[in-house]
């Protein structure tokens, strides 16, 4: 069974790594999301305006398996700080109708 994950992201890079090194590893994530998308693992992804941050909705067979699978396959997750929260169906939640 398929959970469903809200991950917040923030990336820091280190001072010193050169730009072009950003760069290419912002171009190999873009790739990779693409896959996860594809895949069904990365369903939405929003950066809340004015911030350097991600939160998205992610799916999973479990939180290890999110992080093993998933997010630990992101070329920048060496660089990202990772705020999981599990998340489960609302009774009242409009989506379902």
């Amino acid at each position: 069974m398929t959970r469903e994950f809200i991950v917040e992201i923030v990336t820091t890079f280190p001072d010193d790594m050169p730009q072009s090194e950003v760069d290419a590893l912002r171009a190999a994530e873009a790739v990779r999301a693409e896959e996860l998308a594809s895949a069904g693992h990365l369903v939405r992804l929003w950066r809340p305006v004015g911030e350097l941050r991600s939160i998205g909705l992610w799916r999973a067979e479990d939180e290890e398996d999110l992080h093993t699978t998933v997010l630990g396959t992101l070329p920048l997750s060496p660089w990202m700080r990772f705020t999981v929260t599990a998340v489960g169906p609302h009774p009242n939640d409009p989506g379902d109708r």
